[in-house]
């Protein structure tokens, strides 16, 4: 069924046009995600849609039978009503029973007359599915007090609020609904993410939305839309199969290599390194798609400047935290922690909203006192944080008048600069765009500009808390190529999975009561890990390396008769093998550069006896170590040859 039509539509903003004579479809079924540059008019798109916003030209026809149900990024609340009256706002039996009975099981001593009664019309109106649907929604949103005022709301817990009384609107009832998400993952923890990603996944539901969320991107849409000023090209697959059809596409259009379409092309082959994409993807599919990137790429020198950063000296201390507390009343945010920070630490910090990670980057900083404990920061280091305030000017300068403020040239590495107005441009700010005032710009170029402001300060220990949200997609592959190359410290809070996983080396995990354990792994390891915790009731630093190091184990299938087309065909990895490889390919050259440097120091004959009998001890291991690691290795690789 055909639920939504868009034909030739134009929009502009004052003077500047967002698009132009845009056209697209939507089917019953379709799970579309919508992408395109800030500024590009994505929420624009979305709100004409959903008739919230008139086009200066074209038509929208949306099927009689067919309900909208939108979530705005600025979602609006009667702020005197309560969370239950403003879930369930709509007049209808059902929901108004259903709204007594959640207002009453929030209550200490609920009526007992009062709550017999509506259960009675519970009962009669056969309400108790969607209650429990509507209480599983408002349970994995962690929206518990429901006589709470809006009015008193956080803005992520009115974020929340309103991407629960969407869902509930959706479950409401089996009609036909168009379900319109813009930026659904932001305010969202982990786990909300995850268990809205299963959710959007499994139902049968017809969805457009926009999200900055690669992973949630790929789960849950089976078609991509990138909107262009002049065009929507339209991509039937996931996110994955979008980066591929467009590599294509612009190959065949002979495009310039530019930085954005660069950066694409190394994020889809990071992606295809990952369990979920090499188990469905065969090796002559990868293999031609490698032979077009070849035939492909370009040599645009000046593209590499953001690799090249000059960055501010780092001498051998860096920051040491020994034995720090800090508690608000009895609620407990450190207890006791302690660690001391290395020279490219990439460190991941991740928990529930509300357990003091954003306290912790400011204990660091200094912008907040420890109850106790030492903070020591070292004399080189030079701190620079993304906040969740967003960008912060006096005057309403324009872009480029902004940056200039700071510095008129970016420093190289190589020794060159690179002007304010070419770093603008590498961030995405056109020539025009680094005259328009600050005020002007939407929330994703303010974001980009707070991002280019700080690194324009050439820090060597970057902070950056929820970096990701409003940045699109071109900048955050930017973002991560920098992040990539950078030398410093680095420490990221996000609730961006595949930007955590793809710049991280190991976790701080908050626990709640104070507890922070470091986990050695990115964000798909630890919850591959908390997930065998659950099965097994097991989980200690040493289970990455003995799960590893297990003998792997294959599901057992009925033998197949043999043919003369499979006799060759290579054995796939298991899943366990693919972490296994992948960990066997960072660590073999570790172990190496250890057992080189061990020789160096052996051959100084500059060593007192007991240390080169420690030495002598180390190498032996690290030697025998190598042997197992490489043995394996090449077991496994026979697999994927």
């Amino acid at each position: 069924m055909h639920y939504l039509s868009v034909d030739n539509i134009s929009k502009s903003f004052g003077a500047k046009p967002l698009f132009n004579n845009i056209s697209l479809n939507i089917s019953e079924g379709d799970k579309v995600g919508l992408i395109a540059k800030n500024g590009a008019g994505k929420s624009t798109m979305l709100n004409i849609i959903a008739g919230r916003d008139n086009t200066e030209s074209g038509k929208i026809w949306v099927h009689k039978d067919v309900k909208i149900c939108f979530l705005d990024q600025e979602p609006v609340f009667d702020l005197e009503k309560t969370v239950v009256e403003n879930v369930f706002e709509h007049k209808h039996p059902v929901i108004d029973v259903v709204k007594e009975y959640e207002a009453l099981m929030t209550e200490e001593e609920p009526d007992g007359d009062r709550l017999a009664h509506v259960m009675g019309r519970m009962d009669e109106l056969s309400a108790w599915d969607f209650e429990n649907k509507v209480h599983q929604i408002l349970t994995r949103l962690k929206i518990g007090t429901l006589s709470q005022k809006a009015g008193s709301l956080s803005g992520g817990q009115k974020k929340r609020l309103a991407l629960a009384k969407t869902l509930i609107d959706v479950e409401f009832d089996s009609s036909r609904k168009l379900l319109i998400l813009d930026e659904p993952t932001n305010h969202l923890d982990f786990d909300m993410i995850e268990w809205l990603e299963n959710f959007l996944s499994d139902a049968k539901v017809t969805l457009i939305l926009v999200s900055h969320d690669r992973y949630f991107l790929d789960s849950v849409c089976n078609e991509i839309m990138e909107l262009t000023p002049n065009e929507l090209y339209t991509y039937t697959g996931d996110y994955e199969y979008f980066l591929e059809r467009k590599a294509e596409r612009e190959s065949a259009e002979g495009a310039s290599v530019d930085k954005a379409r660069n950066l694409m092309r190394k994020e889809l082959e990071w992606m295809r390194k990952q369990p979920k994409a090499r188990t469905t993807k065969s090796k002559s599919r990868i293999d031609a798609f490698y032979d077009l990137q070849d035939r492909a790429a370009g040599k645009i020198k000046d593209q590499d400047l953001l690799l090249n950063v000059k960055m501010s000296r780092l001498g051998g201390k860096i920051l040491e935290l020994k034995r720090v507390y800090k508690a608000y009343g009895e609620k407990k945010i450190l207890n006791g922690f302690d660690y001391t920070f290395k020279r490219g630490d990439r460190i991941g910090i991740i928990g529930e909203n509300g357990v003091g990670k954003t306290t912790f980057l400011n204990i660091i900083l200094g912008q907040e006192k420890a109850d106790s404990g030492k903070i020591n920061t070292g004399e080189t280091i030079v701190f620079g944080y993304f906040d969740q305030k967003g960008l912060q000017w006096k005057d309403d300068k324009r872009v480029i008048e902004y940056v200039k403020d700071i510095a008129e040239h970016f420093p190289l590495a190589n020794g060159d600069k690179v002007s304010a107005t070419k770093f603008l441009e590498l961030f995405q700010f056109t020539p025009e765009q680094q005259f328009t005032h600050i005020s002007k710009l939407s929330g994703g170029e303010k974001k980009r500009l707070q991002l280019l402001a700080i690194l324009f300060e050439n820090p060597n220990f970057l902070i950056l808390d929820e970096p990701t949200n409003d940045l699109d997609l071109i900048t955050l592959q930017v973002l991560e190529d920098f992040l990539q190359s950078y030398q410093g410290c680095v420490i990221i809070v996000s609730h961006d999975r595949y930007f955590m996983d793809k710049l991280v080396d190991h976790l701080f995990v908050f626990e709640g009561e104070g507890n922070i354990r470091d986990f050695p792994g990115n964000y798909t390891l630890y919850r591959f890990y908390k997930d065998q915790e659950k099965k097994t009731g097991v989980f200690s630093d040493d289970a990455k390396s003995s799960f590893l190091n297990a003998a792997p184990t294959e599901k057992k299938e009925e033998p197949k008769p043999e043919s003369s087309n499979n006799n060759n065909t290579p054995k796939k990895l298991s899943f366990k093998d693919k972490f296994e490889f992948e960990a066997l390919e960072k660590d073999m050259p570790v172990l190496i550069q250890e057992r080189d440097q061990l020789n160096e120091k052996i051959a100084s004959g500059a060593l007192p006896y007991d240390e080169l009998e420690k030495l002598l001890k180390r190498i032996a291991e690290v030697t025998e170590l190598l042997e197992q690691k490489e043995l394996r290795w090449l077991e496994l690789s026979e697999k994927v040859s």
